[in-house]
């Protein structure tokens, strides 16, 4: 075969591989793409031509043209090829429902090789055997799999109808900074030296927080942005050290109205890209109700096996385990595992491992048969104790109880993990269902024993409910934020916050976080002194959008969803990212190499 075209020449593509039905029989087109599949069939050759739009199958009959069918003979995976032919129905018995081109296939007479490739190190399809780590080496190969197109095409539709919700109700776009101020935000930042200020570093903002603030002190009402955002942090599948929000700002707000318009934002992305119709409204928890309930603040609503609390029970026991943690301010809780009395005890013991695993002392455990309640703990549970545990977990025969006793924290994070346990174990999580909700009213601040102080629970700007103002002074850990997370499926989505927006408020919280007044006018003075100067009532929130495209296209990673990712490492395989740099580069920032 000839070496490949310089070019296109005056050939112009007609249609995309994705665009012919037998509606165009008869026309005569020019295609181009990459040939997915080659086959030999008693002297025809088949080519499946593809581009992103679809496949279309190309005959080349050496009786048509042969000439183009001995440089057909040549053609291997991957190369890009231009064909010009006639579109024909398929013959009988050969049309492939599965593809909208299945009704016809290009007979072709003309062959232009425009380049060929090498042997991809894997099969440019949907289901490879190939590991992540060559995928993302070759990135620009596994971007051709029509899943991974598929997922940034939903990606793209999904921008789309988030801008324009957004405009229809009157918000703006504006951008804000990329090279901005380090400030604390929950994680490190990525530092960026600068050279014409030898010493001095911008950091990548974490999130446009600041920013956004001191638009709506600038009277702009409404803004969003779908924004790149950067933490310098552990990654696991659900996080990127560079990520995608959609970040929003409404000033003259309260709760309410952020919430309603994240719902509409949420209802819209499931209507118009799944034809899923979500709940309206969406249900509310407050974050004492979740804990208690579910034993953790993005809880998973598509099952029950819901926390009960058994202290009455356990108070009608003479089971000192449980008696020694009432005692001392803890609690006992358990869960129901409906259908589980038949657990063997090898099964029980895995659940027990589990429990421990997570930091639990145990896992005790009572089954309920047809016989009564049969456990090695039972003997010290007079019958008023059984009935009453019964009626705590709504047990019947059949039944399997499980309860932890601890202090709150760990009882709600050991019983929290056993129940999505139990829920995989036992398939309860139904297929394609969909359950949202609200969080709100997190704890404002929570201790940090190893530093010995307080921290933000969400961010250093979130305010406080107002009836817990005078909590700030007399008991600052039991006041509750005016904070909301937008919980899916036991995924946290969305989060945000009304904010603080009169200086004292401000300064008295930098206090409760030991960030001095030196301190807080360096990292901060300048919305601290924007805050004088009229600053309106304000909230926002801000949408994970890579995690939320994750939901939507049903896949387990976000790494799926983003074009060029990095590992759990952060690291870019492809372009072997981060790198050395060269010694002059670091010398005219001012920085000795390690």
């Amino acid at each position: 075969m000839k070496e490949p075209s310089a070019g296109l020449g005056d050939w112009e593509r007609t249609h995309d591989c994705g665009a012919l039905t037998d509606k165009d029989i008869g026309q005569r087109v020019l295609l181009m793409g990459w040939v997915w599949r080659r086959r030999d069939h008693g002297g025809v050759i088949f080519i499946d031509l593809r581009d992103r739009y679809g496949i279309t199958q190309i005959v080349f009959n050496p009786q048509r043209d042969p000439t183009a069918y001995q440089q057909a003979d040549h053609l291997r995976s991957e190369y890009v090829i231009a064909v010009q032919g006639e579109v024909e129905a398929r013959p009988e018995g050969m049309v492939n429902p599965q593809l909208p081109t299945g009704t016809i296939e290009v007979n072709c007479d003309q062959l232009r090789l425009l380049n060929r490739s090498q042997t991809p190190p894997f099969l440019i399809e949907d289901q490879t055997d190939a590991g992540e780590e060559i995928r993302l080496k070759y990135r620009y190969l596994d971007l051709r799999r029509p899943r991974v197109q598929g997922n940034l095409l939903l990606r793209h539709r999904g921008y789309q109808i988030v801008r324009r919700l957004l405009d229809e109700r009157g918000f703006i776009e504006v951008e804000t900074p990329f090279l901005t101020k380090s400030t604390p935000e929950g994680a490190r930042d990525y530092l960026v030296p600068s050279r014409v200020n030898p010493g001095q570093f911008f950091a990548l903002p974490q999130s446009p927080q600041t920013y956004k603030q001191l638009l709506m002190i600038a009277g702009y009402d409404r803004y969003f942005q779908i924004v790149k955002c950067f933490r310098d942090e552990d990654l696991r599948a659900d996080r990127q050290p560079e990520f995608t929000q959609i970040d929003i700002e409404m000033a003259f707000v309260r709760e309410d109205h952020v919430m309603a318009i994240a719902e509409d934002i949420t209802r819209a992305l499931f209507a118009q890209l799944r034809q899923i119709d979500l709940l309206n409204p969406f249900p509310r928890l407050t974050y004492r109700e979740a804990m208690e309930r579910f034993g953790s603040d993005k809880p998973d609503l598509r099952f029950g096996l819901e926390l009960k609390d058994i202290a009455a029970a356990a108070r009608a026991s003479q089971f000192q385990v449980f008696h020694s943690v009432l005692d001392s301010g803890g609690q006992v809780k358990g869960i129901n595992a409906k259908g589980c009395s038949g657990f063997s005890r090898g099964q029980i013991d895995d659940l027990i491992a589990f429990a421990q695993g997570l930091g639990a002392k145990g896992l005790s455990w009572i089954k309920h048969t047809d016989s009564g309640l049969e456990s090695s703990i039972v003997k010290f549970f007079p019958q008023t104790a059984q009935t009453q545990l019964i009626e705590a977990l709504e047990s019947a025969p059949g039944d399997l109880m499980l309860f932890v006793a601890d202090q709150p924290k760990q009882v709600a994070q050991v019983l929290g993990a056993l129940r999505l346990e139990l829920a995989q174990r036992l398939s309860l999580v139904p297929e394609d269902s969909w359950q949202p909700l609200w969080v709100s009213q997190f704890p404002l601040l929570e201790r940090d024993e190893e530093a010995d102080r307080f921290t933000a629970v969400h961010h250093p700007f979130t305010a406080p409910l107002e009836e817990d103002f005078a909590l700030l002074d007399s008991a600052p850990a039991d006041a509750r934020a005016r904070a909301y997370d937008l919980v899916l499926n036991g995924n946290e989505i969305a989060g945000g916050s009304i904010r603080i927006f009169q200086r004292s408020v401000q300064a008295r919280l930098f206090q409760l976080l030991e960030i001095g007044p030196e301190e807080a006018a360096a990292k901060f003075g300048f919305l601290l002194e924007a805050l004088d100067y009229g600053a309106p009532p304000h909230g926002g929130i801000a949408f994970g959008f890579d995690r939320l495209i994750t939901l939507l296209a049903n896949e387990d990673s976000i790494r799926d969803v983003i074009a060029f990712p990095k590992t759990n490492k952060a690291v870019g395989l492809m372009e072997n990212a981060p790198s050395s740099v060269d010694l002059g580069q670091l010398r005219e920032l001012g920085i000795r190499s390690a």
